[in-house]
């Protein structure tokens, strides 16, 4: 698995992209817009691509990181698309975070050409996929699998095989429900010890040694206390992950009610402007609501 292509070059597929760079692997790259695509060249050791289909011919496997199931229907249908120029026995491998749908489909899709799927979304954020530090979440089959792992470990901290196609994006619809619900608890915890007029670092620093230890407190509470929310994930993100959490809940029958609340919560933040703030922007709601 020595020639790579890498469709999707925003905040996250960028440095994946240049960690396989790094590693020595042929590396070819497709962006929509194509200056982002001649930026990466420049900067990494690979070469950029005009076209999807320029991009994937000959590669051994093809990993794409883009906004949403339509974005993906984008770039792998069609006649420049993925299905149509990446080779017979090519693994597909795909980080974005979308539907379970979607990824059954192109999984299927994938299969009718001789091609191999695994659907991959990731956790870690900028920081994350920078520091080549992500946990990537696996949906395919063994064999699929067993060939994307060692390109994938170049910037995974940790990586699982889940189950079969799909798997990986439902394990993701997990993940960022039981964020949710951390994120409001924790915003909560830290709007009362403020309207209790305590010294909140000093309480975090107290109760971050207990059982309200969590990645969001040790993390994210400084920032939040001091109103500062450009560190990771953004609303509008979270609002497309929790839209596909909560239509996969209705699918398989599961009770999601905190999780609905937060996306309304979410939603308000939206309205205040706070569409490209992390998601620890949560308390703002309830400091403007208070």
């Amino acid at each position: 698995m020595t020639k790579a292509a890498f469709i999707g070059l925003g905040v996250m597929g960028y440095p994946m992209a240049g960690h396989l760079a790094k590693a020595g692997l042929d590396v070819r790259v497709w962006n929509r817009t194509n200056a982002k695509a001649e930026q990466w060249a420049s900067e990494y050791s690979g070469t950029s691509c005009t076209t999807i289909g320029e991009a994937v011919r000959g590669a051994d496997i093809v990993l794409t990181c883009v906004g949403a199931d339509t974005d993906l229907m984008a770039v792998y249908e069609g006649d420049e698309g993925i299905l149509a120029n990446a080779p017979e026995g090519a693994v597909l491998v795909d980080h974005t975070t979308a539907s379970a749908g979607i990824a059954e489909y192109l999984a299927e899709a994938a299969s009718k050409n001789n091609m191999g799927f695994v659907d991959a979304p990731v956790s870690g954020g900028q920081q994350g996929a920078e520091n080549g530090k992500l946990t990537i979440m696996c949906g395919g089959s063994e064999q699929d699998y067993a060939k994307a792992e060692p390109v994938m470990e170049h910037y995974a901290r940790a990586l699982n095989r889940m189950g079969p196609a799909g798997s990986g994006q439902k394990t993701k619809m997990v993940n960022q429900i039981a964020i949710a619900g951390l994120v409001q608890g924790l915003s909560e915890a830290l709007h009362f010890a403020e309207q209790a007029e305590l010294d909140v670092a000093k309480v975090v620093d107290v109760i971050s040694k207990g059982a309200a230890q969590s990645w969001q407190m040790e993390n994210r509470s400084g920032t939040m206390i001091a109103g500062e929310f450009e560190h990771g994930f953004a609303v509008d993100w979270m609002r497309k992950d929790l839209g596909i959490c909560l239509e996969e809940a209705r699918k398989v029958n599961a009770s999601l009610p905190v999780t609905a609340l937060v996306d309304q919560f979410y939603a308000d933040v939206q309205s205040m402007g706070g569409k490209r703030w992390d998601t620890s922007s949560l308390i703002q709601r309830l400091r403007k609501f208070r």
